[in-house]
This record gives structure tokens, C-alpha cells and sequence, in this order.
């Protein structure tokens, strides 16, 4: 499309300068005045209603698929192919479904692929219903893919190593969340997920580290619903504990529970918390968090 500015005038000829695509150019002598290098348009074509029909060119690149989302897919005429596909004979429809059937079996040509598929599709599942980033979710994919690579599956389940690929990703990236939490929305219970884990970390050599307590503590105190003050002083209990190295050998949830509940109890003004409510909330004993009290107390 070219846009004619009527107060820029051609410096050899006196005509009119107009734009076409990324240059500037005289109308009467052709002469090129300026040159934008940048492409500013939009980076979608339609060769057949560019104002109604403006399709992108595809897609990102995406781990959390088994071909990246290179593929390409035979729809069902919604939107505004509707008309269209109602305007199909009975045997064009048949014929149209073959294919579409065809194409679906095609894409996954072998049981690696298709065991990328189901695991793939059960970590977006299960990192959907945690509300974790897309970034999380493409990391466990690569991680499943690399367990898969090495042989890891015989004997065990995909949906445990499909669990325990998004576990190990949150402690590399330091995201609070406990494998009872991931096992409570998985297929897989927490044997299968600490067996898969054990053998990610055994052979794949993960950077996982001891978990802070005080990654819990936001979560926890939103659930137990008190403030930013008794937040505040828990974290501080937390920080006495580590500097001391009483939290070595402990739940980590079980200590960031056990800091909210002394904290919350150390003045009236504060909401009251109970140890069954800690105890709930970070799925533990609540003989755990009487001792990490005991604990706190005697340092």
C-alpha cells in the first residue's frame, strides 16, 4: 500500500515523494529519497479477503508437542468455513473424514511418539491445574523427552515420569510446590512419582538442592488467611532455623506451617491459627509441627 505526503517534495525534481513498502520514492522521477529497512506491516497474508480473513503464518515452536507443532491439522469447517463444509455432498463429507482419520494415524508413526503424546499431554494437564508457567511446562516436556531418550521408561509408568518431570522442574527453578500437591492432580500416586524422580535424579544428574521453607510461606499464609505482619515474623523463625541448621533432615512444608503457626500465636491482635490447620495446609502431622515449635522454642 503507498501513502502520498503532499509536504515532502522530491529534492532533484520538485515532485511528490510517496511510500511503497519500505522506501520513500519520487512519483515524476523515480528518484529513491529514503529507505526504511524495517518492514512495519503486518506479518500475516491472505490472498482471499486480506479484511476478514487475516491468517498468521502459524504457531510458535513448542516443546510441549511431540513434532514442535510443525504438523499440520484437517479441521471441521467452524467458523467462517461453516458454509462451506455445509455445502459438501455426502460422499465428499466421508471422503474428507477418511482422510482426516488417516492423517490423525499418520502423524504418530511410532510407540515412542506415541508415548510422547500421552506423557506431553499429561504434563499440560497436570501443570494447568497447578497454575504453572508455560515455561515450566516446556522444561518438564524437554525432561520427559531426555528420560525417554535414555532408556528410563522400561519398567515404569509414563504417567509417574510424567509427574515427576514437572516435581524435578520445580525445585530446579525453586517453585514451591510438594509432590503430594503434584501426585493429588496426577494419574500417578506418590510411589510412582518418587520412583520416576529417584531415576531422573539418579541418571540424569538434576541441580536439585535442599528447598527453603520460605518459598512456601506466601502460599500458606494465603491459605490460612493472616496477614503480612505474622508473614513477616514467620519468615524470620525460618531464618533463625536455617542459620542454625535446625532444618536440616526436616519437611521444608513442615517448617514454613510450623513458622506461621508461632508466629500467628505470639500476639493476640494476630488471627489465630491452630496446629490441625498448619498441620492441613502443609499436609503433614501435626506432631511435626508441635516439634518444629518445640524447636523454635528451645534455639
Amino acid at each position: 500500500m503507498a501513502d502520498t505526503d503532499s509536504s515532502a517534495i522530491c529534492p532533484e525534481c520538485d515532485g511528490r515523494l510517496r511510500r511503497r513498502g519500505t522506501e520513500i520514492v519520487c512519483e515524476k522521477c523515480g528518484l529513491i529519497s529514503a529507505e526504511d529497512a524495517i518492514d512495519r506491516g503486518p506479518e500475516w497474508r491472505s490472498f482471499e479477503d486480506d479484511d476478514t480473513d487475516r491468517r498468521r503464518t502459524g504457531a510458535p515452536l513448542t516443546r510441549s508437542r511431540h513434532d514442535r507443532g510443525l504438523s499440520t491439522e484437517i479441521g471441521y469447517g467452524s467458523g467462517s468455513d461453516s458454509s462451506y463444509s455445509s455445502r459438501l455432498t455426502g460422499r465428499k463429507r466421508r471422503q474428507i473424514a477418511r482422510l482426516r482419520r488417516e492423517h490423525n494415524r499418520a502423524r504418530i508413526s511410532s510407540k515412542a511418539e506415541r508415548n510422547q503424546v500421552y506423557g506431553f499431554a499429561e504434563i499440560r494437564r497436570i501443570t494447568a491445574l497447578l497454575s504453572l508457567p508455560d515455561s515450566a511446562r516446556e522444561q518438564a516436556c524437554a525432561l520427559f523427552e531426555s528420560a525417554q531418550s535414555e532408556g528410563l521408561f522400561q519398567g515404569r509408568s509414563l504417567e509417574g515420569f510424567a509427574a515427576a518431570a514437572i516435581y524435578a522442574i520445580c525445585r530446579t527453578r525453586s517453585v514451591a510446590r510438594t509432590s503430594e500437591e503434584i501426585a493429588g492432580v496426577a494419574r500417578a500416586d506418590a510411589d510412582e512419582l518418587s520412583v520416576a524422580y529417584d531415576a531422573l535424579n539418579r541418571d540424569l544428574g538434576l541441580p536439585t538442592g535442599p528447598i527453603d521453607p520460605t518459598q512456601y510461606l506466601p502460599r500458606y499464609a494465603s491459605k490460612l488467611e493472616v496477614g503480612t505482619d505474622v508473614e513477616r515474623r514467620a519468615r524470620e523463625h525460618v531464618t533463625d532455623l536455617l542459620e542454625a541448621g535446625k532444618v536440616v533432615g526436616r519437611n521444608p512444608s513442615g517448617v514454613a506451617a510450623a513458622c506461621l503457626y508461632k508466629a500467628a500465636g505470639e500476639r493476640e491482635e494476630w488471627p489465630t491459627v491452630t496446629q490441625v490447620r498448619a498441620a492441613d495446609v502443609a499436609d503433614v502431622a501435626a506432631v511435626t509441627i508441635r516439634s518444629t515449635v518445640t524447636t523454635i522454642e528451645d534455639r
